[in-house]
């Protein structure tokens, strides 16, 4: 196979291999639609209603899916297309894929993520960790989900007025501010170490982008709690995401 590694990534036999699983668990996902489709005409659901569900749903996907696509067009220049295309179609998350694949990247050895310094090594490092670093997910719900349901039904038989919330709640808002802290850390300390009074528009660009998304996910937070716009809740994070985008295209102008 000749050609640089990017081309690589991006050919026919990759683009095969990708697209195959990809079709794989559309359909998959098919069988079980039109199962839950038939179960609902089964236990007597109205068929008006079932439409409407399913309308809203689809209709609901488009915009939040404008991030997956971002996810694929950001990765496709340092890992090829199909592998972002897969990884962000199956199971992964734009904010796990791009943080996996960069500390990946920075253990195998390269300066930066990109097509450029890219090599097989780094590629197969970087492809293992953000498969099987996921997986974990799937195992826990295999082994623990049961369980985990009948507490969620215990938690919604509680009286209005008790205490909600507990432990995993906690954590996860904790591992969400120290990944947020962990990422915009290093461009803050370039900016407050003063690298030069005009050097720090690069960790500037990103600390730029980062309050435009936060901006816009707070005004999409306050009209959906305080306005009961709650429908903007499947747009928000895809609508931040183009903010903080627009931002640093402005400034980096």
């Amino acid at each position: 196979m000749k050609g640089t590694i990017l081309e690589q990534l991006s050919s026919g036999p990759v683009y095969l291999i990708c697209g195959a699983i990809i079709l794989f668990v559309g359909v998959v996902c098919a069988v079980f639609m039109v199962r839950a489709w038939k179960a609902g005409i089964a236990i007597g659901m109205d068929r008006a209603r079932m439409k409407r569900a399913v309308t809203a749903s689809a209709s609901f996907s488009v915009l939040p899916s404008v991030g997956i696509l971002l996810g694929v067009i950001a990765l496709s220049g340092s890992l090829g297309v199909p592998w972002p295309w897969l990884r962000l179609s199956v199971i992964g998350a734009l904010h796990y894929e791009t943080q996996v694949a960069a500390a990946a990247a920075e253990a195998a050895g390269l300066p930066e993520l990109s097509g450029s310094a890219m090599t097989a090594q780094a590629f197969s490092t970087i492809a293992l960790l953000m498969s099987a670093c996921i997986m974990w997910g799937m195992i826990l719900s295999t082994l623990f989900n049961r369980r985990y349901l009948h507490r969620l039904h215990g938690q919604g038989d509680r009286k209005a007025g008790e205490k909600k919330g507990g432990f995993g709640d906690a954590a996860m808002s904790a591992m969400f501010i120290g990944m947020v802290s962990a990422y915009l850390g290093s461009y803050l300390g370039d900016f407050v170490s003063g690298k030069g009074r005009f050097a720090f528009r690069g960790s500037w660009t990103p600390l730029a982008a980062a309050a435009a998304s936060a901006l816009a996910m707070a005004c999409f937070t306050w009209l959906s709690e305080k306005k009961g716009m709650k429908w903007l809740d499947n747009f928000s994070i895809a609508a931040s995401m183009l903010a903080g985008m627009a931002a640093a295209v402005a400034i980096g102008r």
